[in-house]
């Protein structure tokens, strides 16, 4: 009797759901991937304290930003490439461990340097969770050869989305508690809640289960290189660094030539440049989170500077677009159509931008929370919106380098508005420089809209083809070649599992259409 209950226990315990989505795998997945934007959007208020205790410029602390965007942006499809290889479980537990060791490093940093330190090593670390969670996804629509449960990919963006806008007033309250310490420590007990979640939950991969694919080091590093430099350049341009640009062509060069005759390539450029609407939804992310992370670390810091507030008041007057955010995508995660979410997005942006022309020193408090509120909508649809439109038209074996692609752009987005920063507040952040960058964000709201406009595919994302109505049978016309199954329409947050990821394309590929 005694061991049949033992046998029964060991049971429920192994036990995966064949008829559904593995929910165990939920909370490592969210968990993991919301290390990246809260790390990101709680620096925010944090720049003003910090750049008083090392007594450094905007323009130095602005490293802070720049730093743990380049690791991310260079690391993101790096490991999500190693994913694909060796499975979710290495990378994802090797990531989080280190963003543990560089909150520690954080805490105890003597000065600026050792600090842009963390926060690069919290930019590979927090790298990992992201494209493990969306390789998670296609290999659970495999397993069970069902469509995936809406409500995953949504939870998913769900949580990137709440974290990355709530960051700046959790920020402030930290910081206001005990100091920009804080938003360093913090990152220790979230790694160990990673680690434990993620030991307990994720499924193992023996080293003899890894994929076949020899690893393309050398495209992998002349990426890297190819990125720092260019980055590196944009962040501090000037006619002294004229060879950083130059390093980049060599070694985008190099890269493309590698990409191109490599048998496994790091990126396969040839099938990338045939997919145009995924490359169309990696610029649209380009565009979005130029202005995203534009308004959130220049408009953070005017709050401060330019109005005379303190970091706690300028965190909670940032609260009402976390609210706006959050409301929004909730409402509107479980529809799997995005043309109409990015529309909306791409012209509220718009409205948003014009409005911080109007703000100066004597703005009243409740018109800044107004503009948070005109920011955080498109917030809560752009990013939801470009993750969902990427699941529908990337392959699937290649699903986590996709993601981490996807993460590049965001973060790509991200350094250009960190030098846009130091570019237009090299005094401070004044009034003046906050409307003179502005009109830089009106550019790219502009493209962004265009970019939307112009993208017939868009119409197909998320939308049952006539193709797919017997729900029985797997027809091959039916889903896209990236879509994991069999009879149901390919959409971002309901797809299903090919038999044979390498499918022609057919009509009701939404990467057809453009």
């Amino acid at each position: 009797m005694t061991s049949l209950l033992v046998k029964a226990r060991r049971t429920r315990r192994t036990h995966r759901p064949q008829d559904g989505f593995d929910r165990r795998l939920i909370a490592p997945m969210i968990l993991g991937s919301i290390l990246n934007p809260i790390n990101s959007s709680m620096l925010a208020v944090a720049l003003i304290p910090i750049g008083r205790a090392f007594h450094a410029s905007p323009a130095q602390t602005v490293w802070l930003v720049s730093g743990l965007y380049l690791a991310t942006a260079v690391s993101q499809p790096v490991i999500g490439r190693l994913v694909d290889i060796c499975g979710p479980r290495l990378l994802y537990l090797t990531g989080t461990s280190l963003v543990g060791l560089a909150g520690l490093l954080g805490v105890v940093a003597p000065n600026l340097g050792v600090l842009v330190l963390s926060r690069v090593l919290l930019g590979v670390g927090t790298s990992a969770a992201y494209p493990a969670a969306m390789y998670l996804l296609r290999a659970e629509s495999d397993r069970t050869g069902r469509q995936n449960p809406t409500g995953v990919l949504t939870a998913l963006s769900v949580a990137n989305q709440v974290i990355a806008v709530i960051g700046p007033t959790l920020g402030g309250l930290l910081i206001g508690a005990g100091g920009w310490h804080l938003i360093f420590a913090i990152n220790v007990p979230l790694s160990l809640a990673c680690l434990v979640l993620g030991t307990v939950r994720l499924p193992k991969r023996p080293f003899s289960e890894w994929s076949g694919d020899r690893l393309d080091v050398t495209g992998m590093v002349l990426f890297a290189a190819m990125l720092t430099s260019f980055m590196l350049f944009l962040i501090e341009p000037s006619f002294g660094h004229w060879y950083m640009p130059v390093i980049g062509a060599a070694a985008a060069t190099g890269f493309s030539f590698q990409e191109t005759r490599h048998e496994q390539p790091f990126i396969d450029l040839r099938v990338l440049s045939g997919n145009i609407p995924l490359l169309a939804t990696y610029a649209r992310q380009l565009c979005a989170y130029i202005t995203s992370y534009a308004f959130l670390y220049g408009y953070s810091q005017w709050l401060q500077d330019g109005r005379g507030l303190g970091a706690t008041v300028a965190g909670l007057l940032l609260l009402p677009m976390s609210a706006a955010a959050i409301v929004v995508t909730t409402f509107t995660g479980r529809h799997p159509q995005v043309r109409g979410k990015l529309f909306v997005g791409a012209a509220v942006q718009l409205v948003g931008i014009v409005a911080l022309l109007t703000v100066g020193p004597g703005s009243t408090l409740w018109w800044l929370a107004v503009i948070g509120v005109l920011i955080g909508i498109p917030q809560g649809l752009n990013g939801l919106a470009n993750q969902n439109a990427l699941y529908s038209q990337a392959e699937p074996a290649r699903m986590g380098s996709s993601a981490g692609l996807l993460r590049t752009a965001t973060y790509l987005g991200a350094l250009v508005a960190s030098a846009a920063n130091a570019a237009f507040f090299q005094h401070g952040a004044t009034t003046a420089g906050m409307h003179d960058m502005t009109w830089l964000l009106l550019v790219v709201g502009l493209v962004l809209l265009l970019l939307v406009l112009v993208d017939r595919s868009l119409r197909l994302v998320g939308r049952p083809q006539p193709s797919a109505q017997a729900p029985s049978t797997p027809a091959p016309s039916a889903p896209a070649p990236s879509a994991p199954a069999p009879s149901t329409p390919s959409t971002p947050t309901d797809r299903t599992a090919p038999s044979d990821p390498s499918t022609p394309p057919t009509p009701s590929n939404p990467r057809k259409a453009t």
